[in-house]
């Protein structure tokens, strides 16, 4: 009995004394702790997660809800499967840019929404939740008119071209467009197109002062064959998917171009004229008497080769047109966009025109003299193209042969002592192309640095695209080099016949600072000159339009789209960039 008396108390303890006391789960508080800060041009948000608590990637949504709702795109960090389901856990760290949320409102006060749903994993499913965090933007940050203005004048990612033909109403976007061209105008983008126009009103006064009418009908016509040719690329390549920039780009094209400018130039030195027959120039002319009919056909083709020289200058406004029109097929508001900012570019072209008749003096022997200057000029534009196409070698010669001739052109072993003035500056143009000969005989690649093969330093700035291991790629292949990589990856996307790639390679990349910051990245350069099945499976892939392109990857693996880089950005801008993605 004793013995029994003891086995039951025994049991009673067991049970009762040791039995597992209920789990206490953590409170959502607890589970979710959720912050957001503005910093450095950013929302900085973070979600730390609790001990055995994970988070649904699918639940996570970032809002405006005030001024107006607007929901905000982000790059997700990467997730971890947990049965069938891709969650977080520890923590959950998103960056949203302010220049993207500024752009899609009105004041200066908004408020964010962060929306999620997690579980722990005893099992138990948390409610949904959401946090609100009220911001101001920065002083200065506006988001009235001008401001959108400013951004997209700046923007060098075309996801905020994209989202602002999407977001606002068409005669808001055209009207944009046309401030935004009128801005660019500003630009050195714009000064090719001053001398071209230049030689051609010089070239078709024949001597005599022309009328503000003629000499503006002559600017219009120029202008408008460079907006209707670069429309008609944008809406195309948008349509169709295919970069005709780059088909444009082609060596037998480019070369065509050349040609045309060498004709011109030697046409200005006064060897022969270009113009129509007879019979054609009294037709236009019968057409309309103001507008010197032999000069047109040669204006519009002067125009349609303009468009692809500022081409590189707008690449990401172009490049944001072009994604929007491919994305909803909108070619009307797309096309219309593109016409409107590039008559703004054209603007101050059209002044010129409508004051060369006003303020051009009288004609005398000065015109010939003007005429050989923009002779020379075109052949600086022929030389510009062809760089596209030969070597940098050839090209550094041709450089110098142009230079030597320009200083013989300006007297510079004259003995005229009314012209000191002028052979110095023929002084300063042999001494520079016979640096350039000296350069091209050593080997150089760089016409900024002609004595590089002579200096200690010489091997450390050489263009990053001088072997081929930077062509041939395929999308498995560059997958494969982004998950081998521990660090954050950048990737360049450039081409032989894109100048704008030559100014990354000679004035970014090769800045000290960028290469100290460049230090924590792994870099791939992506030559997609032969534009294979492969390489456009890529620029595919990414939703990249023409080169210079740059993308970036953090260190797990993930493309963080918002960080893209489309046209040239200087050392400066990209260092600050660099330094915003971990």
């Amino acid at each position: 009995m004793k013995r029994l008396k003891l086995f039951l108390f025994i049991t009673l303890l067991v049970t009762f004394g040791f039995a597992k006391t209920p789990q206490k789960h953590l409170t959502p508080k607890e589970a979710f702790n959720v912050s957001a800060i503005e910093s450095d041009g950013v929302i900085k948000s973070k979600i730390i997660l609790g001990k055995g608590i994970h988070l649904y990637r699918e639940s996570l949504k970032y809002t405006i809800i005030k001024p107006k709702e607007i929901k905000l795109k982000f790059d997700a960090p990467k997730a971890h499967e947990l049965d069938g389901d891709m969650v977080y856990i520890d923590e959950v760290n998103i960056t949203l840019p302010l220049a993207e949320i500024s752009s899609k409102i009105e004041g200066n006060r908004y408020t964010l929404l962060i929306e999620f749903q997690g579980c722990s994993d005893n099992g138990l499913c948390y409610n949904p939740m959401e946090k609100e965090f009220v911001f101001e933007l920065p002083s200065g940050s506006s988001t009235g008119f001008w401001d959108k203005i400013t951004n997209l004048t700046s923007a060098s990612n075309t996801g905020v071209v994209v989202d602002v033909l999407k977001a606002e109403s068409s005669f808001f976007v055209v009207f944009l467009f046309f401030i935004l061209g009128l801005l660019l105008a500003l630009t050195p983008c714009i000064f090719p197109m001053i001398p071209i126009l230049s030689s051609i009103l010089v070239a078709q006064s024949d001597g005599k002062r022309q009328s503000a009418i003629q000499g503006f009908l002559t600017s219009l016509v120029y202008v408008l064959s460079m907006a209707i040719t670069y429309t008609l690329v944008g809406v195309l390549s948008g349509l169709l998917g295919a970069d005709i920039q780059a088909i444009m780009q082609n060596p037998w094209v480019l070369t065509a171009f050349a040609l045309m400018f060498l004709a011109l130039a030697f046409s200005l030195f006064g060897y022969y004229q270009i113009q129509l027959p007879t019979k054609w120039q009294s037709r236009i002319n019968t057409a309309s008497d103001s507008a010197k009919g032999k000069g047109i056909v040669g204006t519009m083709v002067m125009g349609f080769l303009s468009a692809f020289i500022i081409g590189p200058c707008v690449a990401p406004p172009l490049a944001g047109a072009v994604i929007f029109i491919s994305q909803t097929g909108d070619a009307l508001l797309g096309g219309l966009a593109l016409f409107m900012m590039s008559m703004g570019m054209g603007f101050p072209l059209l002044l010129i025109g409508l004051g060369a008749g006003r303020f051009m003096p009288k004609a005398g022997g000065w015109m010939d003299r003007v005429s050989q200057i923009f002779g020379v000029i075109m052949l600086g534009l022929s030389i510009f193209m062809l760089s596209k196409v030969v070597s940098v070698e050839i090209t550094i010669l041709l450089w110098a042969l142009l230079f030597m001739g320009i200083s013989l052109f300006m007297g510079v072993f004259s003995s005229d002592s009314k012209r000191k003035l002028v052979q110095l500056t023929g002084l300063v143009s042999l001494v520079y192309g016979i640096s350039l000969l000296v350069g091209f005989l050593s080997g150089t690649t760089s016409m900024l640095h002609p004595f590089e093969k002579f200096t200690s330093s010489s091997t450390q700035n050489h263009s990053i695209h001088q072997t081929e291991e930077h062509q041939g790629y395929s999308l498995a292949r560059l997958k494969k080099e982004i998950a081998s990589s521990s660090l954050p990856v950048v990737v360049d996307f450039s081409k032989k016949s894109c100048s704008a790639c030559r100014e990354l390679e000679e004035f970014t990349f090769t800045n000290q600072e960028v290469k100290e910051e460049l230090k924590r990245f792994t870099f791939i350069t992506v030559d997609v000159t032969n534009q294979t099945k492969e390489e456009r499976e890529i620029l595919k892939k990414y939703n990249l339009f023409g080169t210079p392109n740059i993308i970036f990857f953090d260190t797990n693996n993930n493309y963080l789209k918002n960080k893209s880089i489309t046209g040239f950005v200087d050392a400066k801008r990209f260092r600050e960039h660099l330094k915003s993605i971990q």
